[in-house]
């Protein structure tokens, strides 16, 4: 079984930063694709960014979020800068896993940090 466990939210500034951490653990052969996604209240969830070989981002967070990612550690980042109001939200990390060999790919989530932004 596999967990993904994210840190690193809290309630920060406008302008200001936050980096957020999620940490894979459990039955893991391989990882392929790790990302981020957020729901604000009375919205959908929607993507942030995510990696494999590169980074991809929406459009709303490109220039002050970046993703990356740490695989002997099986970690995904989310650097957040000049933050805004509006990335107000809880962020759920995202993992494509396969639990071991020859079985199939998992779509596993976190459960989520509250990322709060303050004008």
């Amino acid at each position: 079984q596999v967990q993904l466990v994210e840190s690193g939210g809290g309630l920060v500034q406008a302008g200001g930063s936050l980096r957020l951490s999620c940490a894979a653990s459990g039955s893991i052969f391989s990882i392929n694709a790790m990302g981020w996604y957020r729901q604000a209240p009375g919205k959908q969830r929607e993507l942030v960014a995510t990696i494999t070989s590169g980074p991809n981002y929406a459009d709303s967070v490109k220039g002050r979020f970046t993703i990356s990612r740490d695989d002997t550690k099986n970690t995904v980042y989310l650097q957040m800068n000049s933050l805004k109001p509006e990335d107000t939200a809880v962020y759920y990390c995202n993992a494509y896993i396969r639990p071991s060999w020859g079985k199939p790919w998992d779509d596993c989530w976190g459960q989520g940090t509250q990322v709060t932004v303050s004008s």
